[in-house]
């Protein structure tokens, strides 16, 4: 079975975020090869410590988030009213536009958590809209399966092999798309890519068969716009990003992304004087 070609390797790191959520990062926000994408983290815990104290109230603007569990479940509420709760298998997504004020908390009976948060950047012209949210439990999400692969489809379209297949959340910005994608030892799939899209894959159980070979907790980077035909020897799990780039300057502070220093300031500014 052929290795596919990756142009970027991108490691995963441990730290902390929230309350002391202990997490693996992927940062992203200076690689053009990555654009639209901004970050992604996995929380990933059997011990309820790493992860309790849960992410409280913190503001938002100009990017987007989409949370994705596994295991567990996360409770969404934010200054404009919205609540929501999602279990395993399910997801949240929301777009911080202008300004939001949010908070996300895990179950306190839970003794397990394992799920992935992306940063998605807002081109300029959206990063002023007003916020939006939305929660997609399991049974809304829909499952593909193939030849030794399966795969969630949380966002956007996908083309696995022959089959084509459209997840709930349709409207992410830069045309993103989200799956879930799981290969039995010994199995392939063609994934049909469009023209100067960018392609990633966090691999976060097993390998793919790569040149060059890239470690676990890893994100991949495929060449840009090229179908690619996903093999591993022995099996592995990801996630798959999809998404067309921007191509703005992204100015990055704490969770703000703006296009210049002078939008931080003044996110910074709205922020304190009470007037996200």
């Amino acid at each position: 079975m052929n290795a596919q070609s990756i142009s970027m390797i991108i490691p995963s790191r441990p730290t902390s975020d929230g309350d002391g959520v202990k997490i693996r990062r992927v940062p992203m926000f200076d690689n053009r090869a990555t654009d639209p994408f901004l970050m992604i983290d996995e929380l990933l815990s059997d011990n309820p410590d790493d992860f309790i104290g849960g992410f409280p109230p913190h503001p938002h603007r100009g990017m987007e988030t989409l949370t994705y569990l596994i295991h567990g479940s996360l409770e969404h509420r934010d200054h404009a009213g919205n609540q929501g709760m999602i279990n395993s298998g399910g997801a949240q997504w929301m777009s911080a536009g202008r300004g939001i004020i949010h908070s996300e908390m895990p179950a306190r009976e839970m003794q397990k958590l394992h799920g992935f948060q992306l940063w998605i950047n807002l081109p300029a012209s959206e990063k002023m809209q007003p916020p939006k949210y939305r929660d997609v439990p399991a049974e809304e999400i829909p499952q593909a399966n193939g030849n030794g692969w399966q795969a969630s489809i949380i966002a956007g379209d996908w083309q696995l092999d022959e089959q084509h297949v459209s997840g709930p959340l349709n409207d992410l910005a830069a045309d993103a798309a989200y799956a879930d994608l799981s290969l039995a030892a010994v199995a392939s799939v063609q994934l049909t890519v469009s023209p100067q899209q960018t392609l990633l894959a966090f691999v976060f159980e097993g390998q793919l068969d790569s040149t060059p070979e890239a470690p676990e907790k890893s994100m991949l980077v495929f060449p840009q716009g090229e179908s690619v035909r996903l093999s591993s020897t022995h099996g592995a799990r990801m996630i798959l990003l999809r998404g067309t780039p921007i191509r703005e300057k992204v100015v990055h502070y704490g969770p703000f992304v703006m296009n210049s220093i002078e939008e931080i300031n003044q996110a910074i500014a709205d922020y304190n004087s009470g007037n996200f």
